[in-house]
């Protein structure tokens, strides 16, 4: 099917639930998703390796569905004219024209560069989460987790349960703002349980507020990180660092579609509707809440973009709640200032490219970056440097131009989709 009523791009949490319920709705949908399994991030794996009852509910509802799911499938252009998509699979480049498209593209993590933050051993937090659901052993290792968010407790529990040895968790938020989100639990008695749970299953890992890593030291691969608290400042022998300050929205493919997009994040109505005609978002691309956020959202657009709009408005209640608590999440755990301090001149912050911190701090703007020192232009096309530089200067990027992801030349030879102009992020 390469032309159906709805096509959903993402098959994580949101994916799943708008595919669902836009199929309950009599819709034709197919979804697509760059990873082996359906689940994104947070479920990565599929069901096999997520027994949580909320995983395992939409896991099972997804099946029964019957909705077709095509993985390891990457948009690298679009044209919202012609509503098409040119995607590349792992043996072949298709296009697919939608008449409803639901982008549900989900988020990355922010890696803030640091002296030694390119060593081997130093993943990000879902990273190395992910390398050990791959076969990564892990047993017996020592681990130091550090960044900011509540994913460092639920990765610190997962890789313990693995057999690995977590030295301790840095958590870069004051005390007081992550115990005032803590007992603001109480509204949330879900959340709560399932935070007693984590905090129960990390007995004995020290967990530091208002601490970071700020140098990482090896010959070949990690041996040891810097950490500060304060004004105290240790070191920790470690085998693995797994370090991520937080998530940063994919928003790629709404930019090139000329979706609105402000303060990182597109922009879209009660129904999840885009600037453009046709075209819904949902999940942490339009600002990142969570896991039950991100579910009703995709309920509300599979809903909306199959015409069931009686059906969408009765979640709105639950909407208002989940955005509530992501609102209070995304405030606990913002980013301090004293983070820009962390790369000396000689550290890299485009590690694609090789571009330093010391060749980057008198550039004026991410586009005079590209220009001079050749900064996003790498094989992660800005994934990591972007958020990275934004943090550190307040740079944005400027335009996107396809492909998204890098692609094979005989994908792009069938290209009908791409733009001619490159796509301008609005501001």
């Amino acid at each position: 099917m390469t032309n159906p009523d709805v096509l959903v791009i993402g098959a994580g949490p949101a994916g799943m639930a708008a595919s669902i319920r836009a199929q309950e709705s009599g819709a034709n949908v197919l979804v697509l998703d760059d990873n082996p399994d359906a689940g994104g991030q947070i479920w990565r794996g599929g069901q096999r390796t997520h027994k949580g009852r909320q995983a395992a509910r939409w896991f099972e509802r997804f099946r029964q569905s019957g909705v077709p799911v095509t993985t390891g499938a990457q948009v690298v252009s679009a044209s919202a004219s012609d509503k098409a998509l040119l995607v590349e699979t792992w043996d072949k480049g298709l296009e697919f024209r939608y008449k409803k498209l639901i982008i549900a593209a989900g988020a990355r993590e922010i890696f803030l560069p640091f002296p030694g933050w390119t060593l081997p051993g130093i993943a990000g937090v879902g990273g190395l989460q992910a390398l050990v659901k791959s076969g990564l052993p892990i047993a017996g290792k020592s681990v130091v987790i550090a960044g900011s968010g509540p994913l460092l407790l639920a990765v610190a529990a997962s890789l313990r349960k693995s057999g690995a040895r977590v030295k301790l968790i840095a958590e870069q938020a004051r005390m007081w703002s992550v115990m005032r989100f803590a007992l603001g639990l109480a509204r949330h008695p879900g959340k709560l349980m399932q935070a007693v749970a984590v905090q129960f299953s990390l007995v004995g890992i020290p967990y530091r507020y208002g601490c970071w890593v700020e140098a990482a030291e090896g010959t070949e691969r990690l041996e040891r990180v810097h950490l500060r608290k304060g004004n105290r400042r240790w070191t920790e022998p470690c085998d693995y660092a797994a370090i991520a300050y937080g998530l940063y929205p994919n928003v790629e493919l709404p930019s090139l579609l000329n979706c609105h997009i402000q303060n990182d994040v597109v922009v879209v109505d009660e129904f999840g509707r885009t600037s453009v005609d046709d075209v819904y978002s949902v999940g942490e691309c339009t600002g990142i809440g969570g896991v039950d956020l991100s579910l009703v959202e995709g309920e509300i657009a599979g809903y909306a973009a199959s015409g069931n709009h009686d059906r969408a408005r009765r979640l709105f209640a639950a909407r208002k709640r989940a955005r509530h608590f992501a609102d209070r999440l995304n405030k606990a755990f913002a980013l301090r200032g004293e983070l820009k301090g962390l790369p000396k001149d000689d550290t890299f912050v485009c590690r694609c490219e090789d571009v330093t911190y010391g060749r980057l701090k008198n550039v004026s703007s991410f586009r005079a970056a590209k220009l001079h020192t050749r900064c996003g232009m790498g094989p992660c096309q800005g994934r990591v440097c972007g958020p990275a530089t934004q943090f550190l200067f307040g740079w944005r990027a400027e335009s996107i131009r396809p492909p998204i992801f890098p692609a094979r030349v005989g994908t792009l030879v069938i290209d009908e989709a791409v733009p001619e102009e490159a796509a301008p992020i609005p501001q």
